[in-house]
């Protein structure tokens, strides 16, 4: 009888002690054995690549149920494992939104037998369900809770400080934060210039979004609730969020490190525009500093899919989002390589880091007892992001035809392995993402 299910040998592994040549041994779906040699069913050679965690997103829009036309569970996760991501927390501004008990159930069935990688999904808060968030955060599958305090669909909107401070005081999960100011917003919307997307970032200016980030703090600290600032796009926010990291995490975007306005708009149009948008050159310095300064906890994609007959329209009726859950890692691979930044710090920022702030189990990191979860990766390959690779059902990418230096390779989730060479695996075998707040209380 073979020792192992499966063996890593040959391979670069990033242990939490550091990098190491060695062989990782596993079992039933979880790693048993670093340092690991001897008999197994199945052996895969490593030679010449890294062996990271599984790399997890903690933020992706994969529009189903009710916007399929955009993305589903099944294409957007596909998309996912493609890029080498093992994990993904999904957002809940779907149609019907995944506001209650009934809509987490339901998105979990749609989910089994289908997503390709394991799976998450957040709860939104409304003025409606503000008071039975502690209970729907308990949900197994579910990520936590999440307050859109500008624009969103549906009544996915929670802008006012009272009700805030009522979704801020049901639960103790970490809350995810889409921090713009709504009546900002409304009193500037006569900036936004037909036609023209770049006038994107003039209406949602800087102090939209550091107006709703000030506020969000001050009412997390009133009410001891910790929160977490999504795709933040200042870098005067990364400097307040630094001053509050007692309550406060955050995220950023490779799109808001990699694209800048003065190129984007005029290249891209209305497919560079998000929300919160892609702002200028300075900005997206100004983050890579705080990025280098050790502020955001994470990196998330905000994967968020529009039809490309949508995204034809003139702005602003173009809606705002853009995929990126296949391109993250390959975009911060190449960081990488360009000398932005380590190793260590975009596996801090993709695998350990949403593993310690949302109390995720046994995921994030290469140790024994965890999960067999590994993003295995050629960090001197170049190539060319091409359209025949994407999987989004979307079809585009704002960074198609972009070349990049290091790629994904392999992506083995609790010892499956999901993708190879872009090839993947006959079937799906996504699971829930299980938290310590869940299963222990």
């Amino acid at each position: 009888m073979a020792t192992y299910d499966l063996l890593l040998t040959g391979g670069t592994v990033h242990l939490p002690g550091g990098a190491a040549q060695t062989g990782i041994g596993v079992r039933d779906g979880r790693i048993v054995a670093i340092g690991a040699h001897g008999d197994a069913a199945q052996v895969i050679d490593c030679t010449g690549l890294d062996i990271l965690p599984g790399v997890i997103d903690s933020q992706v829009h994969f529009r189903e149920p009710g916007l399929e036309a955009k993305e589903d569970l099944e294409s957007g996760s596909r998309a996912a494992v493609l890029g080498g991501v093992t994990a993904v927390f999904e957002m809940p501004n779907t149609k019907p939104n995944t506001d209650s008990a009934d809509a987490v159930a339901d998105k979990l069935k749609r989910a089994a037998n289908r997503m390709w990688c394991d799976h998450a999904f957040y709860v939104g808060a409304t003025n409606h369900n503000a008071e039975h968030l502690a209970e729907l955060e308990r949900l197994p599958g579910t990520a936590g809770v999440k307050i859109f305090m500008g624009a969103s669909t549906g009544d996915l909107l929670v802008s006012d400080d009272a009700n805030l401070a009522r979704v801020l005081a049901s639960g103790h999960r970490r809350v995810a934060i889409h921090a713009e100011d709504e009546e900002r917003m409304n009193a500037r919307a006569g900036e936004r210039v037909v036609g023209d997307p770049s006038s994107h970032p003039v209406w949602r200016d800087d102090e939209s979004a550091m107006l709703a980030t000030r506020r969000i703090l001050t009412l997390a600290r009133a009410a001891r609730r910790r929160i977490h600032v999504l795709h933040v796009t200042t870098p005067a926010e990364l400097e307040l969020l630094g001053r509050n990291k007692d309550i406060a995490t955050c995220e950023v975007t490779p799109q808001h490190l990699t694209l800048a306005a003065e190129d984007a708009y005029p290249r891209l149009g209305s497919h560079a525009q998000m929300n919160p948008p892609i702002r200028s050159g300075a900005h997206r310095d100004g983050l890579w500093h705080w990025l280098n300064q050790g502020v955001p906890d994470v990196l998330g994609s905000d994967h968020a899919p529009h039809t490309i007959e949508e995204k034809a329209r003139p702005y602003p009726a173009s809606p705002s989002g853009m995929p990126g859950v296949q391109t993250i890692l390959p975009l911060m691979l190449d960081h990488v390589a360009s000398g932005r930044l380590t190793l260590p710090r975009l596996i801090d920022l993709m695998c350990s880091g949403p593993q310690r702030i949302f109390g995720i189990v046994g995921k994030g990191r290469i140790v024994p007892g965890y999960d067999a979860d590994f993003t295995i990766v050629d960090l001197k390959a170049k190539w060319t992001i091409g359209e025949d690779w994407l999987a989004s059902r979307c079809g585009w990418s704002p960074f198609t035809g972009m070349t990049l230096t290091g790629k994904p390779v392999g992506t083995i989730i609790r010892g499956n392995r999901v993708m190879w060479d872009s090839e993947l695996a006959d079937s799906a075998i996504g699971q829930p993402v299980r938290f310590e707040a869940v299963e222990f209380g």
